[in-house]
């Protein structure tokens, strides 16, 4: 029965997104409404649960996407994402040309979110593309490749930051194994994918591409952006205090001064509050904008993420609703006596939830929700088991997700072209990404 609940509640999500078109929140609140009934929860208690679900969701994670976003979008706004990509392609050259974009897309990638890093991204390597002579894809995919694996695997993006919520692991761990992880991934997904596509599919690789479908831009003069040392210092500062907060944990005795003072400040939330403020004034206040400017354009990021938010809100809820009705005990009893790894049932439900639904980070939420217990019941360090529903939530990316259409539009693809390039570039991604976290996981 646990089971028969689960499909219903994923058939429901599935033809409410796409067949009625309701709004993808209100589509979880109905589904973790009609999934409680079935599961037999109380009517009573139903509303608690569901409230339940949506505040401890949210909770601390509220301030920390609240923080990236506002930071995301003042380095955007001031050109630091395009010095960052455009001195790294002046220092790689030509021949290298796609491990610049790979290490400017990562940078960007941990500070901004994967459809913001592609707007900011797109107009820059659009120029390069046509100053070098190639196809914009052959920039693309190694660009869009790279914001995926970080907007899976990585804090403080949403997905991998509210799974380590839902399974009690530390973000900072979680970071810096994810970053070894994310290594081996993307050179297999950028460059080694990119080669083969452009063997067996080379009429994708346009040259006449227009990316008027971005609207309006701002096109910025590079003596007009921030310096480049700043603007990775500023992009990465949230990831160094976390990282090295994390390192010190292993060093520093318990309970000391110092201990506590390294623990305060490389926590998630005060990490990216430093990182905000850093941020208001290199991106702000010295580059000549007022407070109220900066007040304003941080008040847009927010509107942007707002419903971003409320979705991982229903996820949330509907997760509760998997856990008050016994369905995630059932889960992890059931593959909790089988010989399959943690790692792989974890990739395997996120995978098959991220078909049907669209949302990686619904997926993500949901599959976490389903393996609580094994996590709980299972010897595999669970920063692995983060990992592992990170990759399953970038699987085969399709028409139900925003990114699909995305990709379509701004790359000047086909719907058959799209499928073919882009669906298989993000099976590429999630499976080389469980194949690096199996291995890591001889060694963690």
């Amino acid at each position: 029965m646990p089971l028969i609940a689960v499909l219903i509640g994923v058939i429901l999500l599935v033809i409410l997104i796409t067949k009625f078109k309701l709004n993808t929140f209100v589509s979880l609140v109905i589904t973790a409404f009609v999934v409680g009934l079935i599961l037999g929860i109380p009517v009573s208690k139903l509303p608690t649960s569901i409230e339940t679900g949506i505040g401890g969701q949210l909770g601390h994670l509220a301030i920390i996407f609240g923080f990236g976003s506002m930071l995301g979008k003042l380095l955007s706004d001031t050109g630091g994402g395009f010095r960052i990509a455009h001195k790294l392609i002046e220092i790689f050259g030509r021949k290298r040309i796609q491990i610049a974009v790979i290490v400017a897309s990562f940078i960007i990638g941990l500070a901004l979110f994967f459809e913001v890093g592609l707007v900011v991204l797109l107009p820059i390597i659009f120029v390069i593309a046509r100053e070098v002579d190639m196809p914009l894809l052959y920039l693309g995919i190694p660009m869009a490749a790279t914001l995926n694996v970080a907007h899976g695997f990585l804090p403080p993006h949403p997905a991998p930051t509210a799974v380590s919520d839902v399974l009690k692991v530390p973000l900072g761990h979680v970071l810096l194994i994810g970053i070894i992880v994310a290594i081996p991934t993307i050179i297999i997904s950028g460059p080694i994918f990119n080669h083969f596509l452009q063997k067996v599919y080379p009429k994708v690789y346009k040259r006449d591409i227009n990316i008027s479908v971005l609207g309006d831009y701002k096109e910025f003069k590079i003596d007009e952006t921030p310096k480049f040392g700043i603007s990775v210092l500023t992009a990465l500062l949230p990831v160094i205090l976390i990282g090295i907060g994390t390192i010190l944990d292993f060093i520093l005795p318990k309970g000391t001064l110092v201990g506590n003072i390294v623990a305060f400040i490389s926590s998630p939330d005060v990490a990216m509050l430093i990182s905000l403020i850093f941020a208001v004034f290199t991106m702000g206040l010295n580059r000549g904008l007022s407070m109220q400017e900066i007040g304003d354009k941080m008040a847009g990021s927010v509107k942007q993420i707002a419903m971003m938010l409320l979705i991982i809100g229903g996820g949330g809820a509907f997760k509760q609703v998997l856990v008050d009705g016994g369905v995630a005990k059932f889960i992890g009893d059931l593959f909790g006596q089988s010989n399959m790894s943690p790692i792989i049932v974890a990739w395997l439900i996120t995978a098959l939830l991220r078909i049907s639904l669209g949302s990686s980070t619904v997926a993500s939420i949901t599959g976490a929700s389903l393996v609580t217990n094994i996590v709980t019941n299972s010897t595999v360090n669970p920063v692995l088991i983060v990992l592992a529903i990170g990759a399953g939530s970038i699987f085969a990316d399709h028409v139900n997700d925003a990114g699909f259409w995305m990709i379509k539009e701004y790359f000047g693809l086909t719907l058959k072209e799209t499928f073919l390039s882009w669906t298989t570039l993000t099976c590429v991604i999630s499976l080389s990404g469980l194949a690096s976290i199996l291995v890591a996981s001889l060694f963690i």
